[in-house]
């Protein structure tokens, strides 16, 4: 028998989160085709403080209960996350999923996920005990595994309010709509005074987790167009050594192509 909770403020979900054994939902999409007749719920989408979309000196800050719709619409979000959530499947399904769970779904296909790894987000967890802050990267542990414990829910994306501008976002899909990702990527480069400051880079329904490799990232930072170019061979064998596709409804050979072109299509677009 199904066993929900509602909550109507944070304090009240996360002391039902502390004290039963609950799976915490806000839209539902997901959960819809794989619910357990013997599970707990707790339903978090009349929560204010977990809808909010705002902004402090460093970071936008998006609430974990946001819709994709939300989000689309929102004037703070950066243009790379409108790119990436309008192509997530229909209005009705942006109208109910959130990016709370897209991220807590655990799958390396999630479209907003992408971007967030590609963007170095944090997130905010919390729990009747306190919160912590935790890079994106660090959260998933694996395909489904997540380091969230069992009292805790996630509250917030923190995502850099600087240097996202200049961004390159693709997702190879087998249709033109409603199409879960083969493949996707996200790239930005920011440059400033003819200097690579930043470059970040995300590999999406490839391995079991996103793959965002700062440390590759690293040989690009501080130098010219020209500079770069120079290393771009070394850039590039770089990463065809560290993407090992895993094999699912298409081959791990087209997923090693797709990824390498979409890279140096990236690379050429910014003129390296």
């Amino acid at each position: 028998m199904v066993k929900s909770y509602f909550a109507t403020s944070l304090k009240e979900a996360l002391e039902i989160r502390g004290r039963e054994s609950v799976t915490p939902y806000a839209g539902g999409t997901d959960l819809m085709i794989e619910a357990d007749d013997n599970a707990s719920y707790l339903f978090l989408n009349k929560i204010p403080e977990l809808k909010q979309i705002t902004a402090d000196d460093e970071y936008i800050r998006i609430g974990a209960a946001s819709t994709f719709t939300e989000v689309y619409h929102s004037e703070l979000i950066p243009q790379i996350l409108k790119d990436a959530v309008i192509e997530i499947a229909a209005p009705a399904i942006r109208n109910l999923g959130t990016v709370g769970g897209n991220i807590c779904n655990g799958s390396p296909k999630g479209d907003s996920v992408l971007i967030f790894f590609a963007t170095d987000s944090k997130l905010r967890l919390a729990s009747s005990k306190g919160e912590r802050i935790l890079p994106i990267k660090e959260f998933y542990l694996g395909r489904k595994k997540l380091a969230i414990q069992d009292d805790e829910l996630l509250v917030e994306i923190l995502m850099s309010k600087t240097g996202l501008d200049n961004y390159y976002y693709k997702k190879i899909g087998a249709r033109n709509a409603l199409a879960i990702s083969r493949v996707s990527f996200a790239g930005i480069l920011d440059i400033k005074d003819g200097k690579i400051m930043n470059c970040m880079t995300a590999f999406g329904a490839v391995s079991d987790v996103v793959i965002r490799r700062p440390e590759l990232d690293g040989i690009l930072i501080g130098k010219t167009i020209e500079e770069a170019k120079a290393v771009k061979e070394k850039y590039l064998a770089a990463f065809d050594e560290a993407i090992v596709p895993i094999r699912g409804r298409v081959s791990a050979e087209y997923r090693k192509s797709v990824c390498m072109n979409l890279l140096k299509d990236f690379l050429e677009s910014n003129g390296i």
